[in-house]
């Protein structure tokens, strides 16, 4: 079979002369007319499958994985020791907020016991219990703040005078409602 009209004897290779450029260019460009923008998106999609995996293989290298924990056993051991140690910590001082907690509820406890023991004695001679409940509670309460600082109210002015009634309508200033006028509206 020949090609661009060439012998057998014209060399090795075919060799495309006028006539066969003219067919390959026709060929090739009806391929990409017809299949061109699928042709587009599959380099697109290797070429990203590419960029995706180069990452993926640089990053496994680059990390600290088990061929180099297994070759520095000592730094992983003292990694999980201060980490338990940590821990350790932590664990404590949970503890001794909850010991303080604790403490500080039996206290209360013992507080509430004895007034209302006190109550059950001035009941029993016949004394106004009352009183010395609110009594006690006061006393707590200024043991309590005691650590806090009383908050100064500053005199304030009212916002208003004295002879101020929405209701009646005067003294309101500029401030009055008026209904809206009956009819149609005024646009158009």
């Amino acid at each position: 079979m020949e090609l661009g009209g060439r012998g057998p004897a014209a060399g090795p290779g075919p060799a495309l002369g006028p006539g066969g450029l003219e067919a390959l260019q026709h060929t090739v460009g009806s391929v990409l007319s017809s299949y061109g923008w699928y042709m587009l998106l599959a380099v697109v999609a290797v070429y990203l499958l590419v960029q995706k995996v180069s990452r993926s293989l640089a990053r496994s290298s680059a990390r600290p994985g088990a061929a180099e924990a297994a070759e520095e056993p000592d730094v992983v051991v003292r990694r999980q020791e201060a980490l338990a140690a940590a821990r350790l910590r932590m664990q404590e001082e949970l503890n001794a907020q909850a010991e303080k907690y604790k403490e500080k509820q039996r206290q209360l406890e013992e507080e509430r016991r004895r007034q209302k023991i006190a109550m059950w004695e001035s009941m029993q001679e016949g004394k106004s219990y009352k009183g010395n409940l609110k009594l006690n509670q006061q006393e707590v309460e200024s043991g309590a703040s005691a650590s806090t600082v009383p908050k100064s109210k500053p005199n304030k002015k009212p916002l208003r005078g004295g002879g101020y009634n929405p209701l009646s309508g005067e003294g309101g200033g500029t401030c009055s409602w008026r209904p809206g006028r009956r009819g149609p509206s005024a646009g158009g």
